[in-house]
């Protein structure tokens, strides 16, 4: 379909435009910004006046629980719940069960994504086999599957040699290395940040040393091999400070933080609310104003999700025993555009964190809306109140702290592929 989207407000920091723009598509990509000529005659015009146009979300860690988990959540009902969100690209860890670590799993979970027509799911494969940290796997032949990178997800792998020779393998065929950086020791069993609120509860506790070791050992290993990594889910100021020393170096190495660490801290916890339940761990407020700053000052490059679907049991146990994580897609950009609607952040720093970076991070075509580009992009209003409950989230997962709560700022359509897969 060719489509004439005028009137809006476009924001697309790949190409610095930030201004009320028309945008216009044929079949699958975008055909102009501004004058179309004389010659294009779209079948559908949409007035997007009073509203935003930003490129389709690229998310750069989301979990979907197919395979191996479908009763948590599928491949249809979280690419359906990521398109009602904006989100057009889904980076999916290798934790599936089996494990993404052979050809014939990367197919699969591609053609279930195409089948269901909502978004794009680009796999990560598994850096060692099984996600144990012993052998490495055959990366080159999961890149040629169309895995954009490899990770062993939030499993650590304790062996620093190994860790050497699984960045220098990356490195020698160009393969994105996604890393969950902490020590597995200092972490232990712990459940929240070490501080106030986890000697208050009495809770297990996790050292901001634990992510700031684990963090630094990884940058030293990029500086050896010369691989390309991003540090997934950066969660204390101290990070923030090692990756912009390693960026002031030129070291070929990112970071991303998860929109509830910059929301949240470990204060909302509360009386044992396990809504809250994150790994890494919410942390302190000035945690949280690095986090800020480093997104601000291109230390951090990426907001993502990190969507963990859960059914609301799951959330009922004691906090030490209840599952970890956020059904976070749903709400990704109404969450961190709020960073920008109240001045903590500028508008193209939180949308080029969200589709500019993560796109080029993980080496896709997408995340701008240069001519000629693939049309994915989003209709965003930024004044509309909504409430997240069953008739709004489109997650399978019921697991999010801001379930029942009144949010502001909603897609209103998502286009993928010059096709309009979200209208409510």
């Amino acid at each position: 379909m060719d489509i004439s989207i005028l009137n809006g407000h476009l924001i697309d920091p790949a190409n610095g435009i930030n201004q009320v723009m028309d945008i216009h598509i044929s079949q699958d990509r975008i055909k102009a910004i501004g004058d179309p000529g004389q010659d294009f005659k779209p079948e559908r015009v949409i007035d997007a006046k009073g509203r935003y146009i930003f490129p389709g979300i690229v998310d750069l860690c989301a979990r979907l629980r197919e395979p191996g988990e479908e009763h948590k959540a599928t491949i249809l009902s979280e690419t359906r719940a990521a398109a009602s969100a904006g989100i057009t690209s889904l980076i999916c860890p290798p934790d599936t069960l089996p494990v993404i670590e052979t050809p014939g799993m990367v197919h699969m979970i591609q053609d279930r994504a195409n089948a269901a027509g909502y978004s794009d799911i680009y796999p990560l494969g598994a850096l060692t086999s099984g996600l144990k940290g012993e052998k490495l796997t055959d990366m080159a032949t999961l890149q040629d599957a169309g895995c954009v990178g490899v990770s062993n997800a939030l499993e650590p792998v304790e062996n620093s040699l190994l860790m050497r020779r699984a960045m220098q393998y990356a490195s020698t065929y160009d393969i994105p290395v996604f890393l969950a950086s902490w020590d597995p020791w200092l972490q232990g069993n712990g459940v929240v940040h070490e501080g106030f609120i986890s000697t208050l509860l009495g809770l297990p506790a996790i050292p901001e040393a634990a992510e700031t070791v684990g963090v630094a050992r990884d940058i030293a290993l990029v500086e050896t091999t010369g691989a390309s990594a991003h540090i997934l889910l950066i969660s204390c100021e101290k990070s923030v400070s090692r990756l912009r020393e390693a960026r002031q170096r030129k070291l070929p190495i990112t970071g991303s933080v998860a929109v509830h660490n910059l929301l949240c801290t470990e204060s909302d916890i509360g009386e044992f609310n396990t809504f809250f339940k994150v790994i890494p761990p919410l942390r302190t407020m000035q945690d949280q104003e690095g986090l800020i700053q480093g997104l601000a000052g291109g230390d951090i490059s990426v907001i993502c999700s990190d969507h963990q679907p859960h059914s609301l049991d799951s959330k009922l146990a004691p906090f030490s025993e209840a599952a970890t994580g956020i059904a976070g897609l749903d709400t990704l950009l109404t969450l961190a555009w709020s960073l920008a609607r109240n001045g903590r952040l500028k508008a193209e720093t939180v949308i080029a964190a969200l589709t500019e970076n993560p796109a080029q991070i993980a080496g896709l075509e997408c995340g701008n809306l240069a001519v000629g580009k693939p049309a994915d992009l989003l209709v965003f209003d930024e004044g509309v109140s909504w409430t997240l409950d069953n008739t709004t989230m489109m997650s399978r997962g019921r697991n999010s702290p801001w379930f029942g709560h009144e949010l502001t700022g909603k897609v209103l359509l998502t286009i993928k592929g010059g096709k309009i897969v979200w209208e409510p």
